[in-house]
């Protein structure tokens, strides 16, 4: 899995990213900084991928 992908994120948390990243844009940050500020939100609250195949934790 290349780096910057999100297929083994689940629906709610593409939700969340795609709402979390609209708000920065909100507040002027640029889309791609918005972008990444979102992605580094929900990793940080969720603990990052839940789908199977992820990120290879508790192998």
């Amino acid at each position: 899995m290349p780096r910057g992908e999100k297929s083994k994120y689940t629906d709610k948390q593409q939700r969340k990213a795609k709402h979390i990243e609209e708000g920065y844009k909100e507040r002027g940050v640029s889309g791609e900084q918005a972008e990444r500020r979102a992605w580094a939100t929900v990793n940080r609250q969720d603990g990052g991928g839940k789908e199977p195949g992820g990120s290879g934790r508790d192998k």
